[in-house]
């Protein structure tokens, strides 16, 4: 049989004959990378002034335009930008050096080069993925075990701010990808009845920008942290030291590799959809990343263009945000959060739209009202543009906005019970076949709605001048994120892996994992929820004896769920090698996917398909 490893084309492998473009891969890129920041910190670190301040900004300045130069000459190493210089000169490339770039008959090298194939650079993201939720999550158990007792001593103060700003940074970045990165690029295209994603070399470009971002915030391990929390606010995050400048290069990284790949994303449903697959004949999934990118495409410039300001502060001492020469911290607070609301809800459409998709196939009954889930998710990302003030209630700004700013924050649950009404109304008098996914689909109905429930406490005015900063906030957005999100995600995982690899996912290891991970959630944030009520701040390395109790709670609760994931990723690794061979339709699901084999072929359809009905015709329950 054949496995991802070792699966081909049945093309001859092309022989593009001495072509630069065969001798690049992800070490040819890791050199150059490398040489461009050498290069560039040896050639700008000449200063040798005697005030502190200057060599100050000089050293901001050295090691902020080595990290970005690592990933340009990343990029030149690895090849993003042969086919645009060949453009440029007037000597494209040939035919056979595309399928050179498609990773035509290559079997396992394609994953480790400039690949244009859509479904290679959805794997990619996913393993990208899964590596940045463990590496998350294991900073995450640092910051737990810590506060497992007061006066704990696991960590230092310094290394315990430095895993509060790198943990919440890190996972943020990886539930912006978790859902649209893997699925939006291998799925999706199929799932429309598109030969590939509009774009190409913008597709393979998105994710190894992003790759590069990956060693720029791991770098700020050795340079001090961040101790400025994953929010770096300013003047706070103008005055740290060098680990600052891996978080500002970072972000302005991670931005652009958004915006290429929500671009990317928007044109390819708009355009290349299948004859026949009108508006309303487009899978609900689509529907969900479509809106996602296109909230996320206006959203994220705002934070790239606060961390520009930020680094000109640190660098050439001007004064965006710094109160002493006339800038203003406010400025910085409204162009973060104008981003940070819209960014919560980036997260949770995709993996929402993903249990929205599952549930029908699930339940073997069409999607419930359609027409509601669409202005569900068009209500939810409309609204979430005008609600971004309701985290500056304590600071004092505006006090006469609060008001409005409350009323637009309560009307997102309108919209959000329409989610869960199409969901419900799928449900009614349904059989549901009681596999992991679908088990997800209900985790997610009782994560949500204690999210949104603990959520509408904090958009009060009141009530959130007591819980405000609080461990109680940080119970809520995880219930919001990683209680929805993320387990549409983990449930997309499941549900696509037979298509996604060849093989069936390991049943009992994802029902071990569903357990494990959901009834610890549920203990882990009981007690957060306890502990804000009670009045323990959040992000701090030490507490009262008062939340002792709460902390323990909550901290046992997060072995459970990091128990949950070891599971979870023992089955990606195990069933990816040693897992039951997919048949086509493993769930009998009605989406273009599903009919295409295994392995996808390089253009994913020999004939182009032609959609004739919605893909969620099931009629009536089976009885």
């Amino acid at each position: 049989m054949t496995t991802l490893d070792n699966r081909v084309s049945s093309r001859p492998i092309p022989n593009p004959s001495k072509s630069l473009i065969t001798k690049l891969n992800a070490g040819t890129g890791l050199v150059v990378g490398i040489i461009f920041a050498l290069g560039t910190y040896y050639l700008l670190n000449n200063n040798s002034s005697d005030d502190a301040t200057v060599n100050f900004q000089h050293y901001n300045r050295t090691l902020l335009a080595s990290m970005l130069m690592w990933s340009v000459g990343f990029l030149v190493g690895i090849g993003a930008f042969i086919g645009p210089w060949r453009w440029l000169i007037g000597k494209d490339l040939t035919a056979e050096e595309q399928l050179y770039l498609a990773g035509d008959g290559q079997g396992i090298k394609r994953y480790f080069k400039y690949c244009t194939d859509h479904k290679v650079v959805g794997i990619q993201y996913l393993v990208g993925v899964i590596t940045m939720l463990a590496v998350g999550g294991t900073m995450a158990m640092m910051i737990r075990t810590n506060l497992a007792m007061p006066g704990g001593h696991f960590i230092t103060a310094s290394v315990y701010n430095s895993l509060v700003g790198l943990h919440g940074i890190t996972m943020i970045i990886a539930m912006i990808i978790v859902a649209t990165g893997p699925f939006g690029n291998f799925i999706m295209p199929i799932m429309i009845g598109a030969a590939d994603m509009a774009f190409p070399r913008l597709n393979a470009l998105s994710w190894w920008v992003l790759f590069t971002a990956i060693p720029v915030l791991c770098s700020a391990w050795f340079l001090g942290g961040i101790p400025t929390g994953w929010t770096a606010y300013a003047p706070l995050s103008i005055q740290a030291g060098p680990g600052m400048n891996a978080f500002l290069a970072t972000i302005i990284i991670f931005a652009f590799s958004t915006a290429v790949a929500g671009a990317n994303i928007t044109a390819t449903v708009v355009a290349m959809r299948a004859k026949g697959m009108s508006w309303n004949r487009v899978p609900i999934f689509v529907i969900g990343a479509t809106i996602s990118v296109a909230l996320a495409v206006p959203a994220f410039p705002t934070f790239m263009l606060a961390m520009i300001q930020t680094a000109l502060d640190r660098t050439f001492m001007t004064s965006f945000f710094d109160a002493n020469f006339g800038g203003s911290g406010w400025l910085y607070a409204h162009l973060f959060w104008i981003m940070g609301h819209p960014e919560v809800y980036v997260i949770l459409i995709p993996g929402v739209a993903i249990l929205m998709e599952i549930v029908p196939v699930f339940v073997r009954k069409p999607l419930f009202s359609y027409t509601s889930a669409i202005v569900g998710f068009a209500g939810i990302a409309g609204l979430s543009v005008l609600v971004w003030a309701h985290h500056m209630y304590m600071s004092g700004w505006m006090p006469m906005l609060n008001g409005p700013f409350m009323v637009t924050t309560e009307m997102i649950s309108i919209p959000t019970g329409l989610i869960f009404l199409v969901i419900l109304g799928t449900l009614w008098n349904g059989k549901p076949w009681l596999k992991m996914p679908m088990l997800c689909v209900y985790a997610f109905l009782w994560n949500m709605l204690v999210g949104g429930i603990t959520g509408l406490y904090l958009s009060d005015v009141p009530a959130d001048n007591y819980l405000h900063g609080s461990m109680y906030v940080t119970a809520h957005f995880h219930y919001t994120l990683m209680g929805s999100a993320l387990t549409g995600a983990v449930a997309g995982l499941v549900y696509w892996f037979p298509k996604m690899t060849g093989r069936m996912f390991n049943e009992r290891s994802s029902y071990v994992a569903f357990w494990f991970i959901q009834l610890g959630f549920q203990v882990l944030y009981l007690g957060m929820f306890t502990a804000g009520a009670e009045g323990q701040p959040r992000r701090v390395v030490d507490y009262a004896d008062t939340f002792h109790v709460s902390n323990m709670v909550s901290t046992i609760g997060a072995y459970g769920v990091g128990i949950g994931f070891i599971v979870l990723l023992w089955g990606v690794v195990h069933s990816w090698r040693h897992g039951i061979i997919a048949p086509m339709n493993p769930w009998g699901a009605k989406t273009l996917e599903w009919t295409v084999p295994y392995p996808v072929p390089l253009v994913n359809f020999d004939t182009p398909p032609v959609v004739t009905s919605d893909p969620y015709g099931y009629g009536k329950a089976v009885k």
